[in-house]
């Protein structure tokens, strides 16, 4: 079992930045793929970026790619996702997530737990 707990989340401008955050606690988050999906209201959950359980290998959505990244650190068992230049369609909640496996995961379904999400807002 991990429990995923999201931070960072809040309001910015339109071209800001933000850092989110997520701790894991329980068994081997080493050995799990992490990933950020984000759903707007109205709209269904969609991926965002992923980063497999090592940290050497990443994949982003082609919206995001080149504005966020995500990194993560095994010892303080915390993943996260650097946003920049962020824009209003943006806005929604965040949410980490574990996946079933080691290697990177870009789907809701391959994902084994779900922490609650932290909202951002991007005032245009």
């Amino acid at each position: 079992q991990v429990q995923l707990v999201e931070s960072g989340g809040g309001l910015v401008q339109a071209g800001g930045s933000l850092r989110l955050s997520c701790a894991a606690s329980g068994r081997s988050f080493s050995a799990y793929a992490m990933g950020w999906f984000r759903q707007a209201p109205g709209k269904e959950r969609e991926f965002v970026a992923t980063i497999n359980w090592s940290g050497d290998a990443t994949y982003y959505s082609d919206s995001v790619k080149g504005r966020f990244t995500v990194s993560r650190d095994n010892v303080q068992n915390s993943v996260y996702l650097q946003m920049n230049s962020l824009n209003p369609e943006e806005t929604g909640v965040y949410y980490c997530a574990a996946s079933k496996f080691p290697t990177y995961a870009t789907t809701v379904g391959a994902m084994a737990y779900w922490g609650k999400g932290t909202l951002v807002t991007v005032s245009s």
